[in-house]
Protein backbone atom coordinates (compact mmCIF):
# COMPACT_ATOMS: atom_id res chain seq x y z
CA UNK A 1 0.00 0.00 0.00
CA UNK A 2 1.16 3.68 -0.74
CA UNK A 3 0.59 6.77 0.81
CA UNK A 4 1.63 10.56 0.51
CA UNK A 5 1.25 13.52 2.41
CA UNK A 6 -2.30 14.29 0.52
CA UNK A 7 -3.57 11.14 0.23
CA UNK A 8 -3.82 7.96 2.27
CA UNK A 9 -4.78 4.63 0.09
CA UNK A 10 -6.37 1.93 1.36
CA UNK A 11 -7.63 -1.83 -0.40
CA UNK A 12 -11.45 -2.63 -0.11
CA UNK A 13 -13.14 -5.02 -2.52
CA UNK A 14 -13.51 -2.05 -5.27
CA UNK A 15 -10.07 -1.56 -5.63
CA UNK A 16 -7.68 1.17 -4.24
CA UNK A 17 -9.51 3.87 -2.80
CA UNK A 18 -7.53 7.58 -2.17
CA UNK A 19 -8.85 9.90 0.27
CA UNK A 20 -7.53 13.34 -0.62
CA UNK A 21 -6.83 15.91 2.02
CA UNK A 22 -5.25 18.55 -0.41
CA UNK A 23 -3.17 19.37 -2.89
CA UNK A 24 -2.47 18.52 -6.28
CA UNK A 25 -5.08 16.17 -7.84
CA UNK A 26 -2.97 15.63 -10.88
CA UNK A 27 0.00 14.32 -8.80
CA UNK A 28 -1.38 12.26 -6.72
CA UNK A 29 -3.42 10.20 -9.69
CA UNK A 30 -0.46 10.62 -11.94
CA UNK A 31 0.87 7.71 -10.33
CA UNK A 32 -1.51 5.66 -11.17
CA UNK A 33 -2.10 6.64 -14.75
CA UNK A 34 0.72 6.69 -16.96
CA UNK A 35 -1.15 8.26 -19.65
CA UNK A 36 -2.27 11.37 -17.85
CA UNK A 37 0.07 13.67 -19.34
CA UNK A 38 0.40 12.20 -23.16
CA UNK A 39 -0.02 14.19 -26.03
CA UNK A 40 -0.27 12.67 -29.44
CA UNK A 41 0.46 15.07 -32.99
CA UNK A 42 -1.94 14.13 -35.73
CA UNK A 43 -1.76 14.96 -39.39
CA UNK A 44 -5.25 16.59 -40.39
CA UNK A 45 -4.93 16.40 -44.57
CA UNK A 46 -3.62 17.42 -47.05
CA UNK A 47 -5.93 13.88 -47.74
CA UNK A 48 -8.63 14.61 -45.13
CA UNK A 49 -11.56 15.43 -46.82
CA UNK A 50 -12.24 18.99 -45.00
CA UNK A 51 -9.02 19.91 -46.17
CA UNK A 52 -9.60 19.05 -49.65
CA UNK A 53 -6.50 17.62 -50.33
CA UNK A 54 -4.34 20.72 -50.37
CA UNK A 55 -4.07 22.27 -46.82
CA UNK A 56 -2.23 20.33 -44.18
CA UNK A 57 -2.91 21.24 -40.19
CA UNK A 58 -0.31 19.71 -38.01
CA UNK A 59 -2.64 19.22 -34.73
CA UNK A 60 -0.93 18.11 -31.14
CA UNK A 61 -3.94 16.65 -29.05
CA UNK A 62 -4.92 15.59 -25.50
CA UNK A 63 -7.45 13.70 -25.55
CA UNK A 64 -9.85 15.61 -28.16
CA UNK A 65 -9.06 19.18 -27.23
CA UNK A 66 -6.41 20.50 -29.61
CA UNK A 67 -3.29 22.09 -27.58
CA UNK A 68 -1.54 23.34 -30.90
CA UNK A 69 -2.24 24.08 -34.12
CA UNK A 70 -0.03 24.64 -37.38
CA UNK A 71 -1.25 25.01 -40.97
CA UNK A 72 1.12 23.57 -43.56
CA UNK A 73 0.40 25.16 -47.25
CA UNK A 74 2.67 24.76 -50.28
CA UNK A 75 0.75 21.43 -51.58
CA UNK A 76 -1.03 23.56 -54.80
CA UNK A 77 2.24 25.74 -55.38
CA UNK A 78 1.80 27.24 -59.34
CA UNK A 79 4.33 29.65 -59.50
CA UNK A 80 1.86 31.86 -61.12
CA UNK A 81 3.44 35.43 -59.50
CA UNK A 82 6.94 34.15 -61.05
CA UNK A 83 4.90 33.31 -64.50
CA UNK A 84 3.96 36.02 -65.05
CA UNK A 85 6.85 38.21 -65.77
CA UNK A 86 7.54 36.00 -68.45
CA UNK A 87 4.15 36.99 -70.40
CA UNK A 88 2.87 40.15 -71.58
CA UNK A 89 0.22 42.09 -69.91
CA UNK A 90 -2.80 40.89 -71.69
CA UNK A 91 -1.60 37.65 -71.06
CA UNK A 92 -1.21 37.74 -67.78
CA UNK A 93 -5.29 37.69 -66.86
CA UNK A 94 -4.84 34.18 -68.14
CA UNK A 95 -2.72 33.31 -65.48
CA UNK A 96 -4.19 35.54 -62.51
CA UNK A 97 -7.64 34.42 -63.08
CA UNK A 98 -6.51 30.76 -61.82
CA UNK A 99 -5.14 31.76 -58.39
CA UNK A 100 -8.41 31.82 -56.07
CA UNK A 101 -10.64 29.57 -59.18
CA UNK A 102 -13.48 30.27 -57.26
CA UNK A 103 -13.51 33.64 -57.35
CA UNK A 104 -11.24 34.24 -60.53
CA UNK A 105 -13.60 37.48 -62.13
CA UNK A 106 -12.29 39.30 -58.69
CA UNK A 107 -8.73 37.86 -59.30
CA UNK A 108 -8.81 39.26 -62.98
CA UNK A 109 -10.59 42.43 -62.06
CA UNK A 110 -8.51 43.46 -59.66
CA UNK A 111 -5.17 42.96 -61.77
CA UNK A 112 -6.61 44.79 -64.70
CA UNK A 113 -7.62 47.95 -62.23
CA UNK A 114 -3.76 47.86 -61.31
CA UNK A 115 -2.47 47.94 -65.20
CA UNK A 116 -4.66 50.42 -66.23
CA UNK A 117 -3.98 52.45 -62.86
CA UNK A 118 -0.36 52.16 -65.03
CA UNK A 119 -1.68 53.47 -67.89
CA UNK A 120 -3.48 56.22 -66.47
CA UNK A 121 -6.43 55.13 -68.51
CA UNK A 122 -9.29 54.18 -65.47
CA UNK A 123 -11.56 56.74 -66.79
CA UNK A 124 -11.14 56.09 -70.12
CA UNK A 125 -12.90 52.65 -69.34
CA UNK A 126 -16.68 52.88 -70.81
CA UNK A 127 -19.68 52.76 -69.12
CA UNK A 128 -21.21 49.54 -70.97
CA UNK A 129 -17.88 47.48 -69.65
CA UNK A 130 -17.57 48.54 -66.32
CA UNK A 131 -21.07 47.65 -65.32
CA UNK A 132 -20.49 44.30 -66.77
CA UNK A 133 -17.36 43.85 -64.56
CA UNK A 134 -19.49 44.68 -61.68
CA UNK A 135 -22.01 42.46 -62.80
CA UNK A 136 -19.65 39.48 -63.15
CA UNK A 137 -17.66 40.21 -59.83
CA UNK A 138 -20.91 40.26 -57.67
CA UNK A 139 -21.71 36.97 -59.59
CA UNK A 140 -18.72 35.40 -58.82
CA UNK A 141 -19.23 36.36 -55.24
CA UNK A 142 -22.82 34.54 -55.05
CA UNK A 143 -21.30 31.56 -57.10
CA UNK A 144 -18.27 31.28 -54.27
CA UNK A 145 -20.48 31.82 -51.43
CA UNK A 146 -22.76 28.74 -52.62
CA UNK A 147 -19.56 26.55 -52.84
CA UNK A 148 -18.92 27.41 -49.40
CA UNK A 149 -22.09 26.86 -48.24
CA UNK A 150 -22.28 23.01 -49.94
CA UNK A 151 -19.06 22.18 -48.84
CA UNK A 152 -19.56 23.78 -45.14
CA UNK A 153 -22.41 21.80 -45.38
CA UNK A 154 -20.63 18.39 -46.38
CA UNK A 155 -18.46 18.58 -43.75
CA UNK A 156 -20.48 19.52 -41.11
CA UNK A 157 -23.21 16.74 -42.19
CA UNK A 158 -25.89 18.63 -44.09
CA UNK A 159 -25.49 16.30 -47.48
CA UNK A 160 -28.43 18.25 -48.92
CA UNK A 161 -26.95 20.88 -48.92
CA UNK A 162 -23.74 19.95 -50.62
CA UNK A 163 -26.22 18.93 -53.78
CA UNK A 164 -28.20 22.28 -53.54
CA UNK A 165 -25.10 24.36 -53.58
CA UNK A 166 -23.71 23.28 -56.42
CA UNK A 167 -26.61 23.22 -58.75
CA UNK A 168 -27.20 26.79 -58.12
CA UNK A 169 -23.69 27.32 -58.94
CA UNK A 170 -24.04 25.87 -61.95
CA UNK A 171 -26.87 28.18 -62.96
CA UNK A 172 -23.90 30.79 -62.75
CA UNK A 173 -21.23 28.78 -64.25
CA UNK A 174 -23.64 28.50 -67.29
CA UNK A 175 -23.85 32.22 -67.73
CA UNK A 176 -20.48 32.32 -67.78
CA UNK A 177 -19.95 30.09 -70.39
CA UNK A 178 -22.72 31.84 -72.64
CA UNK A 179 -20.39 34.55 -72.32
CA UNK A 180 -16.62 34.41 -72.42
CA UNK A 181 -17.39 30.11 -73.66
CA UNK A 182 -15.49 28.98 -70.57
CA UNK A 183 -16.87 27.89 -67.07
CA UNK A 184 -14.47 28.62 -65.07
CA UNK A 185 -10.33 30.83 -65.03
CA UNK A 186 -12.57 32.62 -67.73
CA UNK A 187 -10.18 35.17 -68.63
CA UNK A 188 -12.90 37.28 -69.29
CA UNK A 189 -11.73 40.87 -68.01
CA UNK A 190 -8.82 42.42 -69.92
CA UNK A 191 -7.14 45.59 -69.14
CA UNK A 192 -8.90 47.89 -71.31
CA UNK A 193 -12.01 46.15 -71.10
CA UNK A 194 -13.65 42.90 -71.66
CA UNK A 195 -12.52 39.91 -74.07
CA UNK A 196 -16.25 40.41 -75.65
CA UNK A 197 -19.62 41.71 -75.23
CA UNK A 198 -22.66 40.57 -72.87
CA UNK A 199 -24.82 38.63 -75.53
CA UNK A 200 -28.58 38.75 -75.03
CA UNK A 201 -29.07 35.26 -74.12
CA UNK A 202 -27.00 35.80 -70.96
CA UNK A 203 -28.62 38.49 -69.79
CA UNK A 204 -32.04 36.58 -69.96
CA UNK A 205 -30.46 33.94 -67.57
CA UNK A 206 -29.24 36.28 -65.74
CA UNK A 207 -32.95 37.88 -65.13
CA UNK A 208 -33.80 33.73 -64.28
CA UNK A 209 -31.48 33.61 -62.00
CA UNK A 210 -32.80 36.80 -60.19
CA UNK A 211 -36.63 35.53 -59.72
CA UNK A 212 -35.07 31.57 -58.96
CA UNK A 213 -32.02 32.06 -56.82
CA UNK A 214 -34.29 34.11 -53.65
CA UNK A 215 -36.61 31.16 -53.71
CA UNK A 216 -33.83 28.92 -53.13
CA UNK A 217 -32.07 30.68 -50.37
CA UNK A 218 -34.97 30.51 -48.23
CA UNK A 219 -35.16 27.20 -48.91
CA UNK A 220 -31.41 26.85 -47.64
CA UNK A 221 -32.08 29.20 -44.67
CA UNK A 222 -35.07 26.88 -43.20
CA UNK A 223 -32.92 23.88 -44.07
CA UNK A 224 -30.11 24.98 -41.74
CA UNK A 225 -30.78 27.71 -39.48
CA UNK A 226 -33.62 26.08 -37.31
CA UNK A 227 -31.55 23.30 -37.11
CA UNK A 228 -30.70 21.77 -33.94
CA UNK A 229 -27.59 20.24 -35.24
CA UNK A 230 -26.45 23.16 -37.36
CA UNK A 231 -26.82 25.43 -34.33
CA UNK A 232 -24.52 23.11 -32.02
CA UNK A 233 -21.97 22.59 -34.74
CA UNK A 234 -21.74 26.51 -35.43
CA UNK A 235 -23.03 28.54 -32.83
CA UNK A 236 -20.09 29.40 -30.27
CA UNK A 237 -17.73 27.90 -31.84
CA UNK A 238 -14.45 29.19 -33.67
CA UNK A 239 -14.91 32.46 -32.26
CA UNK A 240 -12.83 35.34 -33.24
CA UNK A 241 -13.20 38.99 -31.69
CA UNK A 242 -12.73 41.70 -33.96
CA UNK A 243 -9.11 42.85 -31.65
CA UNK A 244 -8.25 39.61 -33.12
CA UNK A 245 -9.30 39.94 -36.65
CA UNK A 246 -7.56 43.39 -36.65
CA UNK A 247 -4.37 41.93 -35.18
CA UNK A 248 -4.05 38.93 -37.58
CA UNK A 249 -5.07 41.09 -40.93
CA UNK A 250 -8.65 39.18 -41.08
CA UNK A 251 -11.03 40.78 -43.39
CA UNK A 252 -13.89 39.66 -45.61
CA UNK A 253 -16.91 37.78 -43.82
CA UNK A 254 -15.40 36.94 -40.98
CA UNK A 255 -14.55 40.39 -40.19
CA UNK A 256 -17.88 41.56 -40.57
CA UNK A 257 -18.97 38.91 -38.52
CA UNK A 258 -17.12 40.20 -35.77
CA UNK A 259 -19.48 43.36 -35.88
CA UNK A 260 -17.08 45.38 -38.15
CA UNK A 261 -19.10 46.71 -41.28
CA UNK A 262 -15.13 46.78 -43.20
CA UNK A 263 -16.10 46.22 -47.17
CA UNK A 264 -14.16 48.17 -49.58
CA UNK A 265 -17.31 48.60 -52.23
CA UNK A 266 -17.81 50.74 -49.13
CA UNK A 267 -14.93 51.96 -47.74
CA UNK A 268 -12.37 52.42 -50.12
CA UNK A 269 -14.89 52.36 -53.80
CA UNK A 270 -13.86 51.13 -56.94
CA UNK A 271 -15.62 50.42 -60.49
CA UNK A 272 -18.59 52.70 -59.46
CA UNK A 273 -19.45 50.60 -56.85
CA UNK A 274 -20.55 53.86 -54.87
CA UNK A 275 -23.49 54.60 -57.20
CA UNK A 276 -25.01 51.72 -56.12
CA UNK A 277 -27.47 50.56 -53.95
CA UNK A 278 -26.69 47.80 -50.96
CA UNK A 279 -25.98 47.22 -47.66
CA UNK A 280 -22.67 45.68 -45.65
CA UNK A 281 -24.35 42.59 -43.86
CA UNK A 282 -22.97 42.14 -40.51
CA UNK A 283 -22.90 39.92 -37.35
CA UNK A 284 -22.24 40.34 -33.75
CA UNK A 285 -21.23 36.55 -33.08
CA UNK A 286 -17.67 36.42 -34.31
CA UNK A 287 -18.42 32.59 -34.60
CA UNK A 288 -19.24 30.11 -37.15
CA UNK A 289 -22.71 30.74 -37.21
CA UNK A 290 -22.37 34.59 -37.77
CA UNK A 291 -20.08 33.89 -40.56
CA UNK A 292 -22.84 31.85 -42.26
CA UNK A 293 -25.34 34.73 -41.44
CA UNK A 294 -22.88 37.10 -43.06
CA UNK A 295 -22.45 34.73 -46.32
CA UNK A 296 -26.21 34.32 -46.83
CA UNK A 297 -27.05 37.93 -46.46
CA UNK A 298 -23.96 38.93 -48.87
CA UNK A 299 -25.70 36.63 -51.56
CA UNK A 300 -29.29 39.08 -51.21
CA UNK A 301 -26.97 42.03 -51.79
CA UNK A 302 -25.20 40.66 -54.45
CA UNK A 303 -28.61 40.50 -56.27
CA UNK A 304 -29.72 43.63 -55.62
CA UNK A 305 -26.41 44.67 -56.95
CA UNK A 306 -26.91 42.72 -60.14
CA UNK A 307 -30.23 43.51 -60.79
CA UNK A 308 -29.15 47.17 -60.75
CA UNK A 309 -26.58 46.80 -63.11
CA UNK A 310 -28.85 44.98 -65.46
CA UNK A 311 -31.07 48.08 -65.32
CA UNK A 312 -27.94 50.17 -66.19
CA UNK A 313 -27.30 48.46 -69.29
CA UNK A 314 -26.71 50.45 -72.18
CA UNK A 315 -25.57 49.87 -75.85
CA UNK A 316 -21.70 50.90 -76.28
CA UNK A 317 -18.46 49.56 -76.74
CA UNK A 318 -16.53 47.07 -73.99
CA UNK A 319 -13.00 48.14 -74.97
CA UNK A 320 -11.38 51.75 -74.41
CA UNK A 321 -11.33 54.31 -77.31
CA UNK A 322 -7.05 53.62 -77.68
CA UNK A 323 -6.19 51.25 -80.40
CA UNK A 324 -2.65 50.68 -79.17
CA UNK A 325 -4.24 49.10 -75.83
CA UNK A 326 -7.37 47.55 -77.00
CA UNK A 327 -7.36 44.24 -77.77
CA UNK A 328 -8.56 43.47 -81.62
CA UNK A 329 -10.56 40.70 -81.34
CA UNK A 330 -14.34 39.73 -82.55
CA UNK A 331 -14.37 36.11 -80.84
CA UNK A 332 -16.51 33.96 -82.15
CA UNK A 333 -17.34 30.15 -81.78
CA UNK A 334 -16.08 27.70 -83.80
CA UNK A 335 -15.12 24.47 -84.85
CA UNK A 336 -11.48 25.06 -82.89
CA UNK A 337 -13.25 26.61 -79.91
CA UNK A 338 -13.63 30.09 -78.86
CA UNK A 339 -11.26 32.44 -81.42
CA UNK A 340 -11.24 35.37 -83.52
CA UNK A 341 -14.10 35.07 -86.56
CA UNK A 342 -13.45 34.20 -89.59
CA UNK A 343 -15.01 37.55 -90.60
CA UNK A 344 -13.11 39.46 -88.36
CA UNK A 345 -9.77 37.77 -89.81
CA UNK A 346 -10.84 38.54 -93.10
CA UNK A 347 -11.08 42.25 -92.54
CA UNK A 348 -8.08 42.50 -90.83
CA UNK A 349 -6.14 40.73 -94.05
CA UNK A 350 -7.46 42.94 -96.63
CA UNK A 351 -7.52 46.16 -94.94
CA UNK A 352 -3.78 47.15 -95.14
CA UNK A 353 -0.65 45.90 -94.30
CA UNK A 354 -0.32 48.52 -91.34
CA UNK A 355 -3.40 47.19 -89.86
CA UNK A 356 -2.31 43.73 -89.97
CA UNK A 357 1.51 44.19 -88.59
CA UNK A 358 0.06 46.49 -85.52
CA UNK A 359 -2.64 43.33 -85.09
CA UNK A 360 0.69 41.34 -85.58
CA UNK A 361 2.67 43.32 -82.81
CA UNK A 362 -0.33 44.22 -80.56
CA UNK A 363 -1.14 40.13 -80.08
CA UNK A 364 2.06 38.73 -79.90
CA UNK A 365 4.49 41.24 -78.18
CA UNK A 366 1.85 43.04 -76.35
CA UNK A 367 1.38 46.90 -74.96
CA UNK A 368 3.69 49.04 -73.21
CA UNK A 369 3.35 49.90 -69.90
CA UNK A 370 4.92 53.49 -68.52
CA UNK A 371 7.11 52.54 -65.67
CA UNK A 372 5.64 52.98 -61.97
CA UNK A 373 4.47 51.10 -59.28
CA UNK A 374 1.13 50.62 -57.94
CA UNK A 375 -1.31 49.22 -55.12
CA UNK A 376 -5.09 48.46 -55.90
CA UNK A 377 -7.75 46.49 -53.63
CA UNK A 378 -10.75 44.92 -54.22
CA UNK A 379 -13.72 43.43 -51.74
CA UNK A 380 -12.72 39.55 -52.72
CA UNK A 381 -15.43 36.82 -51.47
CA UNK A 382 -12.96 36.14 -48.94
CA UNK A 383 -11.76 39.74 -48.26
CA UNK A 384 -9.16 42.07 -49.53
CA UNK A 385 -7.53 40.84 -52.44
CA UNK A 386 -4.78 43.27 -53.22
CA UNK A 387 -2.67 43.42 -56.31
CA UNK A 388 0.66 45.29 -56.30
CA UNK A 389 1.81 45.51 -59.68
CA UNK A 390 5.46 47.22 -60.86
CA UNK A 391 6.03 47.82 -64.66
CA UNK A 392 9.94 48.65 -66.32
CA UNK A 393 8.07 50.28 -68.81
CA UNK A 394 8.40 46.83 -70.87
CA UNK A 395 5.48 44.49 -72.17
CA UNK A 396 5.43 42.55 -69.48
CA UNK A 397 5.17 43.44 -65.70
CA UNK A 398 8.48 43.38 -63.31
CA UNK A 399 6.56 42.26 -60.82
CA UNK A 400 2.96 41.44 -59.37
CA UNK A 401 2.57 40.40 -56.38
CA UNK A 402 -1.05 39.64 -54.80
CA UNK A 403 -2.23 40.21 -51.63
CA UNK A 404 -4.39 37.19 -51.09
CA UNK A 405 -7.15 36.76 -48.70
CA UNK A 406 -7.14 33.03 -47.96
CA UNK A 407 -3.36 33.22 -47.26
CA UNK A 408 -3.95 36.13 -44.85
CA UNK A 409 -6.92 34.17 -43.49
CA UNK A 410 -5.39 30.95 -42.70
CA UNK A 411 -3.41 32.74 -39.99
CA UNK A 412 -6.42 32.50 -37.56
CA UNK A 413 -6.56 28.49 -37.75
CA UNK A 414 -4.53 28.61 -34.63
CA UNK A 415 -6.27 31.04 -32.40
CA UNK A 416 -9.65 29.49 -32.80
CA UNK A 417 -8.42 25.90 -32.45
CA UNK A 418 -6.42 25.76 -29.69
CA UNK A 419 -8.06 25.15 -26.79
CA UNK A 420 -11.11 23.98 -28.78
CA UNK A 421 -12.40 20.77 -30.01
CA UNK A 422 -10.65 18.43 -32.68
CA UNK A 423 -14.30 18.64 -34.70
CA UNK A 424 -14.70 21.89 -34.20
CA UNK A 425 -11.11 22.82 -36.59
CA UNK A 426 -12.94 21.81 -39.25
CA UNK A 427 -15.92 23.95 -38.54
CA UNK A 428 -13.72 26.71 -37.71
CA UNK A 429 -11.57 26.10 -40.81
CA UNK A 430 -14.29 26.08 -43.17
CA UNK A 431 -16.05 29.69 -41.96
CA UNK A 432 -12.70 30.91 -43.21
CA UNK A 433 -13.52 29.78 -46.49
CA UNK A 434 -9.80 29.49 -47.47
CA UNK A 435 -9.35 28.22 -51.79
CA UNK A 436 -5.53 27.08 -51.21
CA UNK A 437 -5.09 28.21 -55.08
CA UNK A 438 -4.62 31.85 -53.68
CA UNK A 439 -2.50 31.00 -51.06
CA UNK A 440 0.08 28.78 -53.39
CA UNK A 441 0.08 31.17 -56.23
Amino acid sequence: MTSSEYASARETTEGRVFTVTGGDWDSVTSSIDPLSNEKIVVNMGPQHPSTHGVLRLVLELEGETVIEARPVIGYLHTGIEKNLEYRTWTQGVTFVTRMDYLANMSNEAAYCFAVEKLLGIEDQITERASTIRVMFMELQRIASHLVWLATTGMELGAISMMLYGFREREYILDIFEETSGLRMNNGYIRPGGLAQDLPDSAVKKIRDLLVYLPKKLKEYEAMLSGQIIWQKRTQGIAVLDVTGCLALGITGPVLRAAGLPWDLRKTMPYAGYETYEFDVPTATTADVWGRYLVRLAEIKESLKIVEQTLDRLKPGPVWVADKKIAWPAQLALGVDGLGNSLEHVAKIMGQSMESLIHHFKLVTEGFRVPPGQVYVAVEHPRGELGVHAVSDGGTHPYRVHYREPSFVNLQAIPAMAEGALLADVIAGGASLDPVMGGCDR
